[in-house]
């Protein structure tokens, strides 16, 4: 089984941007936590991260054919990105939205998801650990069905 693990705006930016939201450890130390997960739940994962959202649009649509499901933080394209929605729609492939903090506790806007709609469930406000839950339900998920 394979998973694509996508990343959206800022969060290059992690241990450096919100400490008080998104805590002091890095992408890469998430990263780490991903893999070793995925190694322990005999799948592999593709991490993947970007500020632009026609490269993660195109990530996703290259993930038809190719990726057994999908976990993805689209950080602020959250609230402002049909073309996610639609590509996740277009591959149909189960997906699992997952934030670090969570977008409801915060300003009003955040509370919008566009994304949540083709997703089989939405993990948020746990911190990394969000990550490692969403990698479960979506694995989990896959092997029942």
């Amino acid at each position: 089984m394979h998973i694509l693990v996508l990343n959206g705006p800022n969060l290059n930016m992690l241990g450096i941007r919100e400490p008080e939201h998104y805590g002091t450890q890095t992408l890469a130390d998430l990263v780490k936590m991903i893999e070793t997960e995925a190694a322990a739940l005999d799948v592999t994962v593709e991490c993947f991260q970007s500020n632009h959202e026609g490269v993660l649009v195109d990530k996703i649509q290259e993930a038809y054919g190719k990726a057994d499901g999908i976990l993805i933080n689209p950080a602020a394209y959250t609230h402002t990105s049909v073309a996610l929605l639609d590509a996740v729609k277009a591959v149909q492939l189960p997906t699992v939205e997952v934030h670090i903090s969570d977008p409801d506790t915060r300003d009003d806007f955040r509370k919008i998801s566009y994304i949540r709609q083709a997703c089989i469930a939405t993990v948020k406000g746990k911190g990394f650990a969000g990550y490692l839950e969403g990698l479960n339900i979506l694995v989990h998920h896959i092997r029942r069905n």
